[in-house]
């Protein structure tokens, strides 16, 4: 792909770095955390701010959803071609010119003056930057991850939720005292000057070499045809689902039924749900690694096992009445889906040759935001006609549907997949 090399440097040769206090692989994962951070940060800005935005620009309830909506479906359709390129081209271009374009969106979004704006800029600017970032980062992790591959997925995992709580908590403060568009500027600019030390820091894949050709990163039929891969992207289908409501209008719910601060409803709705999550991330990230080592579906055990546990705590969520038993509800939901969140790359890669990695990916994140894109306007529509709070109550069903999605995988799939991944894939290829 021209452009994507800088003259003199080879795509697959690994770019000299200064020396560092951290071994490379871990370094990796450091450097992607901030990139993740930024990334779910400028994701979360829009529910922040969304009701001095709606004041100011006087948008809909159904508008507002309509918003995050086209995010989704923009994500969804661009996700799979950065999964190819992430599988043919440079994964380090990919990532730090990913954090460019999304950032310099979230800046433009600061501009927006109605409806028609905000759909181009926030979402389908936005999200085609994050589209690319994904697949290439995972893939770059997964390479030099094999034995603790769950718990680097759960470090960088950790960036998410820090990242939503830090948001929750500073664009609110932002919105509250100097208005919702100086937010979008102050965190469009971090990211862009991240993304600069970034192309300094990050080396490029050093298995390029050996990557697929752009031929070989479409045969997409052969991830079909191996159903543990839409097992897995259904089940992290219901699971984006639920994130993706919550996400959207939690910070709203709060302020309209507690009667909280713009900062506060922000800070609540993303602390308490987000803190457990970072505990059960890494508590469930090297727990996944010891099992898998003796049991290699207990990766995707503990995945169904997680979203059932958080069925109830959805529930709970919009049916409590008191802010203590929301809070309760937030944390029960965030401690089980981060145990859920650590394992579903690790769990892919376990029957997925890693010259696919970065496709399947793609096809998985894609097949999950589409699931993902009616959450937003479908409770926004629920919002005006039952209430929020059925809604939200709602998405404790998306996840029971999820798990048992999972579950048969674990018990019917999962097996002849991995053994078949293991016999076609060279020794010194094999995912853990």
């Amino acid at each position: 792909m021209p452009g994507l090399a800088l003259p003199g440097e080879s795509i697959g040769v690994p770019t000299p770095t200064k020396p560092s206090l951290l071994p490379y692989r871990w370094e990796l994962v450091l450097w992607l955390w901030v990139a993740f951070f930024f990334n779910q940060a400028d994701r979360q800005l829009f529910g922040i701010v969304l009701p001095a935005l709606q004041l100011d620009l006087h948008l809909t309830n159904l508008q507002a959803g309509l918003i995050a909506s086209v995010f989704t479906v923009a994500f969804a359709c661009v996700i799979p071609f950065g999964g190819l390129a992430g599988d043919a081209f440079s994964r380090k271009r990919i990532v730090v010119r990913s954090i460019v374009l999304w950032s310099i969106a979230t800046t433009l979004t600061g501009f927006a003056g109605g409806l028609v704006y905000l759909i181009a800029v926030r979402s389908i600017a936005t999200s085609v930057g994050e589209a690319l970032f994904a697949p290439s980062a995972y893939a770059l992790i997964g390479e030099q991850h094999t034995e603790t591959r769950a718990q680097a997925m759960a470090l960088h995992q950790t960036s998410l939720y820090v990242g939503v709580v830090v948001t929750g908590a500073l664009a609110g403060y932002i919105a509250d005292h100097f208005g919702w568009r100086g937010a979008f500027w102050i965190f469009g600019a971090a990211g862009v000057a991240a993304a600069g030390l970034m192309q300094i820091r990050i080396r490029d894949s050093h298995t390029a070499p050996r990557r697929a050709a752009v031929g070989e990163g479409f045969r997409a039929a052969e991830l079909i045809r191996t159903p543990t891969v839409l097992a897995i992207a259904i089940g992290l289908g219901s699971s984006v689902f639920a994130n993706v409501a919550y996400l959207t209008w939690m910070p709203t719910f709060l302020h309209e039924r507690f009667h909280l601060s713009l900062a506060s409803a922000g800070f609540s709705s993303m602390f308490y749900h987000h803190a457990p999550a970072l505990g059960g991330v890494l508590i469930g990230g090297r727990l996944a690694d010891r099992l898998a080592r003796c049991r290699p579906g207990a990766r995707l055990f503990m995945q169904a096992s997680a979203l059932l546990l958080a069925a109830p705590f959805l529930y709970l969520m919009g049916a409590a009445q008191q802010l203590p038993l929301v809070c309760f509800a937030l944390a029960g939901f965030g401690l089980f889906r981060g145990v859920y969140d650590c394992n579903t790359y690790a769990a892919l890669y376990q029957v997925v040759r890693p010259r696919l990695h970065a496709s399947a990916s793609g096809l998985v994140l894609a097949i999950a935001f589409t699931m993902a894109s009616l959450a937003p306007v479908l409770l926004g529509a629920m919002k005006q006609s039952v209430g929020l709070a059925s809604g939200l109550s709602s998405l404790s069903l998306i996840h029971a549907a999820g798990s048992a999605v999972l579950f048969f995988s674990v018990w019917q799939l999962f097996g002849a997949d991995y053994s078949r991944m293991k016999e076609n894939e060279p020794e010194t290829e094999r995912a853990q």
